[in-house]
């Protein structure tokens, strides 16, 4: 049995855009939040920061902790190859310390990841965003919780 895996991921909102990492497969293009894996010592707020930098190439201000999201990878549409995958994944609310002229790749993105793109909220139902009920919040802000349970 593989552990339970923590994650760290950001929401970085400017001007009613959210900065997302664009990926491919063989499904097309999806897009996921900025974030990984917690390595064993680190502090979440550590782990969102280096993941960032990682993945974008921009150094974030780390603020409050605002959703908690489980992924139990059996439960879900891509059981067949990560049905073993148990995530607990811990979104905080950023924002950048200052914008290069152009966002890319960070200096380690995700094997998948083809860029880095500004999505206006309003259009976060037209794409294939993980996890989707995420982007139904940011839609809604009015919505008031924190644990957004095993979804997709």
């Amino acid at each position: 049995m593989k552990p339970i895996r923590n994650s760290a991921k950001a929401i970085i909102i400017e001007n009613g855009k959210v900065l997302l990492t664009k990926n491919k497969d063989d499904s097309g293009y999806f897009y996921l939040f900025p974030g990984g894996g917690q390595e064993h010592g680190e502090e979440l707020k550590v782990a969102v920061q280096r993941e960032c930098i990682e993945e974008t190439g921009e150094s974030v201000v780390v603020h409050d902790l605002v959703y908690v999201r489980e992924y139990i990878g059996k439960n879900h549409e891509f059981a067949s190859w990560d049905g073993e995958v148990h995530q607990v994944e811990f979104y905080f609310q950023c924002s950048l310390v200052s914008r290069d002229a152009g966002l890319t790749n960070g200096e380690n993105p995700d094997d998948d990841q083809v860029g880095v793109e500004w999505i206006e909220i309003s259009r976060l139902e037209d794409i294939r965003l993980y996890p989707k009920q995420l982007g139904n919040i940011l839609q809604n802000p009015s919505w008031k919780g924190c644990y957004l349970g095993d979804t997709n």
